[in-house]
């Protein structure tokens, strides 16, 4: 059993253990606890609302401080035996909530759906979170083996593993339990990798398709692989170590700054009925069913006609450019945005059959400054964690509405990995004329924190004639 540290201070200190009950998840992984005899909050990993447990603080701010619970007192019904022995305190931080069950998770990220939306944005609004084709209840391993690419963290001794959370320290995972099996097929972890910084592995499971990047450490992309210096082919396949030890050593060398590439340099992916040219540093929706279960929810909330113009900003390999391409058709447009290079090449080759799609490279909120909304009546946004930027909000809010004879903005499907960033944007939209339609929310990323939302937004029809 672990003692409780009794503190003669008012606030908790690094190192105490206290006695605590658990009370609302919030955004992160974390759970919310007071101490029964001080007011200080502290955030608690390793527990779920309603548990008694003692919890060993781990950090102490001016405002909260945070804690790992170490002994569970009176477990939820909701609690479950981890799938990974290293889903603990001390342990990998890549899944936050390994120990509640699958249902219980999708409850708990539609509550910090809710709380974000009525702290950040004022809205009242119940929240679903479904779960994504193959991990529906009554599926063989529902949440697990569905992450496609992993990128590993390498230590001073060449070992590759992943990071304990908040902290550049590394656990020796060996096989990654939500990893898809053909990434731990690889065999990064049973591996050395000299001079490497870190290695990503992606795979495409309807094809066997493999891809790996060894970062020297050297600049990042917007996935986190470097991209600079040479690339070569290699001839791994799923189920096959890597040789990597001589010849990859040699490729990163000891200055680093090159990547070492097994595989053509960008992946074929599938979703929406065709395939897609992803560079193997680009994004792509990890797990397998998220493309084409996103592609379809966006199709289905911008409900594009012939004729209209579509924004696809933030549109990184075109994927819902490329779905909105066909249903305007030629008598429309797609106007497509993104600032990383690779992506734009990937995003213009897998648009070039439909001549009125067009990608235009840049920061998003400059390029419409640049070009205005050119008619557009539909804005598709899919951007990064932290959000829209400011002068794309602004373009969305101060742009045309609808008007009785056509033209003006009329619909937007806004795409989020992060909850707080999109409470906030649609806070801004709202407040700029915008009403939220819909909120849909998908369990993308079981096991942990992470979830994809898609909102729809509409406005009123204008009185004025644009």
């Amino acid at each position: 059993m672990v003692p409780v540290t009794s503190p003669v201070s008012t606030r908790p200190l690094p190192g105490d253990v206290l006695e605590l009950t658990v009370g609302e998840a919030v955004h992160g992984g974390w759970c919310v606890a007071r101490p029964d005899d001080r007011g200080q909050v502290v955030f608690v990993r390793h527990a779920l609302p309603g548990e008694r447990v003692r919890a060993a603080i781990t950090q102490v701010t001016a405002k909260l401080a945070r804690a790992d619970a170490v002994e569970i007192l009176t477990p939820s019904p909701d609690r479950v035996h981890p799938p990974c022995p290293h889903a603990r305190p001390g342990g990998c931080g890549g899944c936050d909530w390994q120990h509640a069950g699958l249902p219980a998770q999708r409850r708990l990220k539609a509550a910090v759906i809710g709380q974000q939306l009525a702290r950040i944005a004022g809205l009242d609004r119940e929240v679903t979170v479904e779960p994504l084709p193959g991990d529906e209840d009554g599926a063989a391993e529902p949440g697990l083996g569905w992450r496609t690419r992993v990128t590993f963290a390498v230590g001073p001794g060449g070992r590759a593993g992943l990071h304990k959370h908040r902290s550049h320290e590394i656990v020796h995972v060996g096989q990654c339990p939500i990893a898809h099996a053909e990434v731990n097929a690889v065999g990064v972890t049973a591996e050395t990798w000299p001079g490497a910084a870190s290695v990503q592995v992606a795979v495409v499971p309807e094809t066997g398709e493999l891809g790996v990047l060894v970062n020297a450490g050297r600049g990042r992309s917007r996935s986190g692989a470097a991209r600079s210096g040479g690339a070569r082919s290699g001839a791994a396949r799923p189920g096959q170590s890597l040789p990597v030890d001589a010849d990859n050593a040699a490729l990163v060398g000891p200055h680093g700054g090159r990547t070492a590439v097994a595989g053509r340099g960008y992946l074929t992916q599938h979703a929406a009925g065709r395939t897609w040219r992803v560079d193997l540093a680009g994004f792509w929706q990890v797990h397998p069913a998220a493309a084409d279960t996103l592609a379809a929810a966006v199709l289905e909330a911008l409900a594009p006609r012939p004729g209209e113009v579509a924004l696809d900003l933030y549109c990184g390999a075109g994927l819902f450019a490329g779905v909105l391409a066909p249903e305007v058709g030629p008598d429309g447009r797609v106007i497509a945005v993104e600032s990383d290079a690779a992506a734009v090449r990937d995003a213009r080759h897998n648009l070039r059959q439909w001549p009125w799609a067009r990608v235009h490279r840049g920061d998003a909120g400059e390029v419409l400054s640049r070009l205005g909304l050119s008619g557009a009546s539909l804005v598709v946004l899919d951007p990064p964690r932290s959000g829209a930027a400011p002068a794309v909000i602004e373009a969305l809010t101060g742009g045309p509405a609808p008007g009785p004879e056509g033209g003006g903005l009329r619909r937007i499907a806004y795409v989020s990995c992060d909850p707080a960033t999109l409470a906030r944007d649609l806070g801004l939209l709202i407040a700029g004329g915008w009403t939220l339609d819909a909120l849909r929310a998908f369990d993308a990323f079981p096991m942990t924190h992470h979830v994809e939302c898609l909102a729809t937004l509409s406005r009123p029809e204008s009185d004025h004639d644009y």
